[in-house]
């Protein structure tokens, strides 16, 4: 570490250099390493500190403050040149800070590359100091221009936050960050970065960039630091650095301006928040990194929010999944049913030019479509051979049981039609209600054909499946009585357009296969397979390792806990 001191600009001192070593007090007390006599001057008032990690300004309680660049702060980080007021003296910091240590380098997004470097010349303060300080002009500058300044920064945090907290989906809540940001600073590059669960590695989750396609650049030190430390960080100009102008990819890059500040929420680090300009030295200002401060918190809030909602929905799916599969493995002998209705539906629904939010009710609508089998007998429900009249005639209640189970849930309420309609008919001769055309929810009229192709495709203990060309004949011919003209074509369509094949339980049963010991779908085997190598059904998602019992190959379900030991081997 070179030499540190403070100059005294103006007032009595002015001229006289004063060391650091360590530290340097200020104040009016005769016992501070420069004593000023001014009676906006506090006796003890602040004091700098010297460390490896860098040179701290600290103000100790000041009745009238002290500031930097006419902004009140509590803690600042020097740089070189650094000038700032305690009282009515100038002061300016000269000397060479020492940096924070490297980092490792850090995970990459999609276009965001990461580059071990030092932080260079960087404005650092805990985001503490910069968001108390945000609307405090400096008395000396509190005028009207000023005050309007502020104003015009508070509105724009306002309606910035007010964007943000009505989010809660994850993916949509970052672009929403990132473009609020853009409307607040001259930024050309930002991304969020978040520390994975398991590793607590920074990760880029999302990106935004004004300048094409072209990488994003990102100094894996700075965000580490401001990460770490949880510091607001400002680089003024990264390329006057003798330290960065020994990376390429910043010269390359052209990074001349940049701000990184942390994201925490209770006292929980989730991520950074790293923006910058490209060929404009100079383009931030101390203003700017409030800003962006001001919208870190509430943008923290809204991050763990939408990642309460997102484990919650897994949460849900996951439970509708779990009472799915109870009834297949009640039933082996449709076992699969459920996840291929799920399949057929959706790709249907695809068709109907369905957005991806609607896609996902028809996915939870299709998993719990038989939901109601749980109240059926298991005489017969698992019976091998065709039901009697009686038997089917109880059959036939599970719609409703199915309906009855969910309407006490709000969250289920829009599946319920999805349970209960699937097997009205478009010609007003199906059940429960013996419903007729449109006055079937569409949800039922969807399921309606998936779910009668499954039971003509699929093989049963007293029949073989047909095949599927002759099923789809079958809707075709179908059409306007049994179907929904409409949803029939999309089917159709769908199957034509092979989006369906792949789905049948039979497709790949005559070519190097294993049937899916879940779900009974025959899964695919690549060429130049060993056992041991795992495969996912496309039909249930579940995974199987490939075996051998009797010259005969077969696959052996993994569990969750299966695929996460082989992960990490």
């Amino acid at each position: 570490m070179g030499k540190e001191c403070v100059k005294v600009l103006t007032g009595p001192l002015q001229g006289q250099e004063f060391l650091i070593s360590p530290t340097l007090s200020i104040g009016r007390n005769p016992g501070n390493g420069i004593v000023l006599d001014d009676a906006q001057v506090s006796r003890k008032h602040a004091v700098i500190e010297s460390t490896e990690s860098g040179t701290t300004l600290k103000d100790l309680g000041s009745g009238n403050g002290t500031f930097v660049d006419n902004r009140r702060i509590l803690e600042y980080r020097l740089t070189d040149g650094q000038e700032f007021r305690v009282g009515s003296v100038e002061l300016k910091y000269e000397g060479e800070p020492g940096s924070a240590a490297d980092s490792t380098p850090l995970g990459s997004g999609s276009r965001v590359k990461f580059d071990d470097t030092s932080t260079g010349t960087v404005q650092a303060s805990s985001t503490e100091n910069v968001f108390q300080t945000m609307f405090s002009p400096a008395p000396q500058a509190a005028n009207t221009d000023e005050l309007r300044a502020t104003q015009k920064r508070l509105a724009a945090i306002y309606e910035a936050n007010q964007v943000i907290s009505s989010e809660n989906d994850l993916g949509k809540l970052f672009a929403h960050v990132l473009d609020q940001i853009f409307k607040l600073v001259p930024a050309n590059n930002g991304v969020i970065m978040m520390a994975n669960e398991e590793t607590g590695e920074l990760e880029a989750r999302f990106e935004k960039t004004g300048v094409g396609d072209a990488e994003i650049r990102v100094s894996s030190t700075i965000v580490q630091r401001a990460f770490e430390n949880e510091e607001a960080l400002l680089i003024q100009d990264a390329a006057s650095d003798d330290r960065f102008d020994a990376s390429a990819s910043i010269m390359t890059a052209n990074i001349s301006s940049a701000m990184a500040v942390p994201l925490v929420q209770q006292g929980e680090k989730l991520g950074v928040l790293y923006v910058d300009t490209r060929g404009s030295t100079g383009a931030f200002d101390h203003s700017d990194l409030e800003l962006i401060v001001g919208l870190s918190g509430p943008a923290s809030i809204a991050i763990k929010n939408a990642q309460y909602v997102d484990q919650l929905e897994t949460d849900f799916q996951t439970t509708l999944r779990l009472l799915a599969n109870a009834i297949e493995l009640r039933d082996h002998y449709t076992v699969g049913h459920t996840w291929r209705v799920t399949n057929f539906s959706v790709a249907l629904a695809d068709e109907l030019g369905y957005d991806e939010e609607k896609l996902k009710e028809v996915e939870m609508g299709g998993v719990l479509h038989d939901i109601g089998k749980i109240g059926v007998p298991d005489a017969i429900l698992c019976k091998p051979g065709k039901l009697t009249d009686e038997e089917y005639e109880v059959m036939k209640v599970h719609p409703t049981k199915g309906a009855d189970l969910m309407e006490d849930c709000k969250r289920l309420a829009p599946l319920i039609p999805y349970c209960k309609y699937h097997h009205e008919r478009y010609d007003g001769r199906g059940y429960p209600e013996k419903l007729s055309g449109e006055d079937i929810p569409i949800q039922g009229r969807i399921v309606a054909v998936a779910d009668t192709f499954d039971a003509m495709t699929s093989n049963r203990p007293y029949r073989k499946g047909l095949d599927p060309e002759i099923a789809i004949t079958e809707i075709e011919k179908n059409k306007g009585s049994q179907f929904d003209p409409e949803c029939a074509d999309a089917f159709i369509r769908a199957y034509r357009g092979g989006k369906i094949s792949h789905i049948l339980q039979a497709y790949h049963e005559n070519a190097k296969s294993i049937a899916c010991p879940f779900c009974s779908t025959f899964i695919p085997i690549e060429e130049g397979a060993e056992l041991g190598d795992a495969f996912e059904c496309n039909v249930c998602h579940r995974h199987s390792r490939l075996d051998k019992h009797n010259e005969n190959y077969i696959g052996v379900l993994l569990t969750e806990a299966d695929m996460a030991a082989a992960k990490e081997a």
